[in-house]
Formats: C-alpha cells, structure tokens, sequence
C-alpha cells in the first residue's frame, strides 16, 4: 500500500484507555474475560447451527454469519488491546495499522449488512408467511453472503487506501487502542478534507443506507403485527424480532455516533467509551442476545447436550 509523500512517521503508539497501571491491571483482566467470552460465545453458536438440523433455516444461516464475523471483528482488535497492556511499548506499525483498520472495517461493513438482510428475512416472515421459502431460498442466501463479504472488502479497501495515501509527519501518539479512521486524521499532517467526505459518503451509504432499509422493513413489520386480531398472535409475531432489534439497537448507537458527524467535533478522549461499545462488547452480546431470548437456540442446544450424553454413556 502506497503511504503519502512526505511521510516520516514508520509506526504508531497506541496509548491505549489509562496511563495508570493498577487501573490498566484491571482493565486487562475485564477485556480477558470478555474476549474469552465473545469467543466461547460465538464459537458456540457457529458449531449449535451447524450440527443442530432444526437451526438449518435462512435466519440460522445468517445468524451463523453472524457469530462468524463477530468472532473476527473481536479478534481484530482485542488480542492486540491485551498484549499493549503488558507491553511498555505499545508500538504498531504502518502495515500494522493498515491492516488492523482494513479488517475491522471490512468486519463492520458485514455486521450492518448481515442485520439489514436478517431484517429482510422476519419481513418475509411476517409479512409473506407463504412465500417465505421461496423468496429466502438457498441460493439468494448464498449469494447475498457472498455478494457482502466482496461488498464489505471493497468498502474497508476504499477506507484503509485513502487514509494511508495521507502523511504522517509526526506527533505518532494515537489516544485510543487501535488504529481508527478519525484519530489518524487528527494525526496527518496532508489536507484531510476529502477523506473526511469519503467517510462521511461511504460511510454513510453502507451504515445509514443498511439502517434505513432495517427501518422501513420493521414500518411494515409493525404494520403487519398490529394487524393480527389475537394478543397471543401478536406477542409471537413480535417475539421472533425481538433478538434482531436488540442487536440492531446496540449496535448502530455507537456506530453512528462515532462516524456520522463533522471532523471538527471529534475528540479522542471522549470516544474511546464509543469505541469500546461497538468493537469490544458488541461482539461479546449478540451470542447472548441470541441464545437468552431464542426458543429455537434453547431446544437446538438441550438436544446437543441431550444427545452427547447419551453417545458417553
């Protein structure tokens, strides 16, 4: 990847949450336990859909994506968070950077396009309860994933080449645990004034455009609901979205937040609370979103467990 003319700057310090060390201690043993969890969590979720034949169905598939790309998102940033912990240097590198910022982009775009097509999928649940199985067929499912793993790569790439084409000529000192867009901006020392448009555009056009269309299918989702003469009818309806507008709602707070606002109002310091939402705990939640308030997930499961005891005994 080509760096901007005029760059000095070889690698970055990320300085991390706190410079205080009994505080850092505490903060290192937390972010262990979450990664532990987030990774336990989705691991189990991705080997639950695929040996348990109920959970074969469109949503289960999406989901599975799902805990796939949370375990990855999750594993982009917070080894590297932990081992800066213990490190007294905290370096990392231009490719480093580069790298990481790809990733959890690439990683990101998918999240919010998973949400939008699983939104999709409750829709034609609800709304076309008779052509559901023929509108989320197996081959729109494998091509949709598909088509949002390449979507996401060509998003993350246009992203990671316009910030490394800037230069860096020095301060180094990143206010935050891993390599972001904005407080690389805040770095350069080149006219970030385009970078801060393709943010703000495509950006924009994968996290606000997914939300929109999460928020015109649940307008007919509702629709449909209020629809149904019978309260039981209702709750049921409602409680097969349920986990879906818990995970978009954790999701999307932070992200907009952080990204959908002007340069001139960023500051490191009082966005790495954002920061740690949406690229340490939201990776960790959705398993538990998912496994908690899902009657499919919970029968799937005691049937696994039931079946493995009996093979042992």
């Amino acid at each position: 990847m080509h760096v901007g003319n005029g760059t000095s700057v070889t690698e970055f310090v990320l300085l991390g949450l706190t410079d205080d060390p009994v505080l850092q201690a505490k903060l290192f043993v937390l972010f262990l336990l979450v990664y532990i969890f987030t990774f336990l969590g989705n691991s189990s979720m991705i080997i639950l859909i695929r040996v348990a034949p109920q959970l074969h169905t469109p949503m289960y598939f999406f989901l599975f994506n799902l805990s796939f790309v949370d375990l990855c998102y999750s594993s982009a940033i917070t080894p590297n968070m932990l081992a800066n912990m213990l490190s007294r240097t905290k370096v990392i590198s231009l490719p480093g950077c580069a790298t990481q910022m790809f990733c959890y982009i690439a990683l990101a775009s998918s999240d919010g396009l998973l949400l939008s097509v699983m939104a999709y999928d409750r829709y034609n649940a609800i709304c076309n309860p008779l052509l559901y199985h023929a509108m989320m067929n197996k081959r729109f499912c494998l091509v949709f994933v598909a088509g949002m793993y390449i979507f996401s790569v060509f998003t993350s790439l246009i992203h990671t080449s316009f910030t490394f084409q800037l230069s860096f000529c020095g301060p180094n000192k990143i206010l935050n645990f891993y390599c972001d867009i904005p407080p690389l901006l805040e770095l350069s020392c080149s006219d970030t004034s385009l970078n801060e448009l393709v943010t703000f555009v495509v950006g924009g056009s994968v996290q606000v455009g997914s939300l929109l269309i999460v928020l015109t299918l649940y307008a007919y989702i509702i629709a449909a609901i209020l629809r149904i003469r019978t309260s039981k009818g209702k709750m049921r309806a409602f409680s097969t979205c349920a986990s879906h507008l818990a995970s978009i709602t954790v999701l999307y707070i932070p992200v907009l937040f952080m990204y959908l606002r002007p340069q001139s109002s960023y500051s490191m310091s009082k966005d790495r609370f954002a920061s740690i939402c949406y690229t340490v705990l939201i990776p960790m939640l959705n398993p538990v979103i998912y496994s908690l308030r899902n009657k499919d997930v919970k029968e799937a499961l005691a049937k696994v467990v039931e079946s493995s005891c009996l093979k042992t005994y």
